[in-house]
């Protein structure tokens, strides 16, 4: 039997609950909310901590610069975050979309502004059936203005992950910021408004594909929410005083309150579903619900199907040590590759025009051009030098000067005596090395290779 849900004219109407999983969320949701809004005020040597340059093609993160060329950091990231999230998924089900999703969390957060201004469930459902007067009027606008706040903000501080904070907050106060800094601003903070305020859930149930494909990791030893259907059934209203089982009855009072606070305004009591997100909100409800008739607690609750069925929950299985162990690879790679960041780069291009060219003096002359990178927030002093021939002159600079983030351009050329040559093609490796550092020592030299090329 399906219950009636709070529902109308296709609006959902959630009620306000109160309960431990729902201060988990709201802890967890706060925390995480707060650390995505202070993220681009932060500062680190005087500059933005967390900067992701797209236009200039470097990430500043705190005191590190992600160049393309560490690109392969972001990948194995990505790779790590996506089986961190089949683990958990495989162990407790959905928790991720019921605690940490930012639909939800902005969702939650939208609906307790929709709280303060139009009251509770029962009070918007009746507000929005009511005719338009002024009390409608003041609370639907201060609503929404307060919604559009909410998403002006939340879309100027995503962009400003992108372009330093400053300059976009100076630019937007203005009315001097670029067209697509400011296009970019309104574009999220419409996507906020529009997700958070009208699709809600509709975002969960049809366009992320999460919730379609989460049934692939599930197993009977998943824990997620659910309906004890043999302690609840048959389900019905009774007094507080009177033996259920005596009514014919189980534990199920049929008071739809886990219907009512469902942000999907599913009943759990069907069974699993696609539309629930695992936030907890109707195992709180529930468990208020038998407090008051003086009955345990877990007719619904984060439980395995094994463990309905009485049976023994498993929770080291095959598919959930799998996940674990190539998250912790990819987790160990990660950290390896990240530690191994040089703080500068080098990088050798040829003078494809002429392989070589011979000098008035007799030598033999190959021209290249060094692309050195400075992946600090400093300047730093380099010394350069070749490897791999004997008794070559170096034709250029061999220390620079360059600034924390740069990349300095640097031609030179390279000749030797022909006679020094054992071959037309020989293997060299180019060498820079920060000044006051040993070469021997770690992360303190960076190479790359190159050939010179000959008549002999």
């Amino acid at each position: 039997m399906r219950s009636h849900r709070p529902v109308d004219n296709g609006h959902i109407y959630v009620r306000a609950q109160q309960g431990r999983w729902q201060r988990l969320r709201k802890q967890m949701g706060w925390f995480f909310m707060l650390l995505f809004l202070v993220g681009p005020w932060l500062t680190w040597d005087s500059r933005q901590a967390v900067l992701l340059d797209v236009v200039e093609q470097r990430f500043h993160i705190f005191g590190t610069t992600i160049w393309p060329q560490d690109f392969t950091l972001l990948a194995l990231l990505f790779v790590v975050a996506a089986f961190a999230l089949f683990f958990i998924t495989t162990f407790l089900g959905r928790v991720w979309c019921g605690y940490l999703c930012p639909q939800t969390v902005w969702t939650f957060l939208f609906i307790w502004l929709e709280e303060k201004f139009e009251g509770s469930a029962n009070k918007r459902k009746v507000l929005d059936k009511s005719p338009w007067n002024l009390n409608k009027v003041w609370r639907k606008t201060g609503k929404h203005l307060s919604w559009l706040l909410v998403s002006l903000f939340t879309g100027f501080t995503f962009i400003a992950y992108f372009v330093p904070v400053q300059e976009l907050g100076l630019g937007l106060l203005t009315f001097s910021a670029g067209f697509w800094s400011a296009f970019w601003v309104v574009f999220f903070a419409f996507c906020t408004y529009g997700n958070a305020g009208w699709m809600r859930t509709i975002m969960c149930t049809h366009i992320c594909p999460y919730s379609r494909f989460q049934s692939a990791m599930f197993d009977k030893d998943t824990y997620t929410v659910s309906y004890d259907a043999k302690r609840g059934e048959a389900r019905g209203p009774r007094p507080r005083k009177k033996d259920p089982r005596e009514l014919g009855l189980g534990d199920c009072i049929d008071c739809d309150m886990c219907v009512q606070v469902c942000p999907a305004g599913i009943d759990i009591r069907d069974g699993l579903q696609y539309e629930c997100i695992n936030c907890g909100a109707c195992v709180d409800a529930c468990d208020q619900t038998m407090d008051r008739m003086g009955y345990p607690k877990g007719l619904i609750s984060y439980t395995t199907e094994h463990k309905l069925q009485h049976d023994q929950t498993h929770v080291a299985r095959p598919k959930l040590i799998g996940y674990g162990l190539v998250m912790v690879v990819m987790l160990a790679a990660f950290v390896y590759m990240a530690a191994s960041i040089m703080p500068m780069g080098l990088e050798v291009i040829r003078d494809r025009n002429q392989l070589y060219r011979e000098t008035a003096e007799g030598l033999i002359e190959n021209t290249y051009t060094l692309k050195i990178i400075n992946k600090t927030l400093a300047a730093e002093t380099y010394q350069l030098h070749v490897e791999g021939l004997d008794e070559v002159e170096w034709i250029g600079p061999t220390e620079v000067i360059v600034q924390g983030g740069e990349v300095y351009t640097l031609p030179i050329s390279l000749s030797i005596d022909p006679y020094n040559l054992a071959s037309p093609v020989r293997d060299l490796e180019f060498v820079v090395t920060r000044e006051g550092v040993r070469p021997d020592e770690r992360m303190a030299a960076s190479r790359s290779p190159s050939k010179f090329f000959s008549s002999r």
